[in-house]
């Protein structure tokens, strides 16, 4: 895979604390420091059998029944944990959680763009409209 374009999106610094359960903590090249909780990196696996299981949770959205969106009773599910972490040439890194997810490969590209902070949302995420401008019509 190509470097990133977007000089922003190129890490300095990137620190992947397994052990601690702390998380990734990654430098960019503009300076800015972005910090990313395993969980949360695991919810936004963007490997294609998650993507798939987002997409299909989506689409059933408001017509899934009651009854399953709400269970009577709903089972514990331990936040999942690192158990390894290794580099993918010099272009993004792979996690294993302890819920036997292995399969999510994170560029630097889809790292930067994930950002929790809001300045990243802001300059690297946009809704689907939020592009489209409409005062030519």
């Amino acid at each position: 895979m190509p470097t990133p374009l977007d000089p922003r999106k190129k890490p300095t610094s990137i620190k992947i604390h397994v052990s601690s359960g702390a998380g990734v903590d990654v430098t960019w090249a503009d300076g800015h420091a972005s910090h990313y909780e395993f969980a949360y990196l695991r919810e936004v696996c963007p490997c294609a059998t998650c993507n798939d299981a987002r997409e299909k949770k989506a689409s059933l959205g408001e017509a899934a029944p009651a009854f399953l969106s709400s269970p009577a009773l709903p089972m514990f599910k331990p936040k999942p944990r690192a158990q390894a972490a290794t580099q993918v040439g010099s272009y993004a890194i792979q996690i294993s959680f302890t819920d036997g997810h292995s399969t999510g490969i994170y560029s630097y590209d889809h790292l930067r763009n994930i950002c929790p902070c809001a300045e990243c949302a802001k300059a690297f995420r946009f809704s689907g409209l939020d592009h489209f401008d409409d005062s030519s019509r």
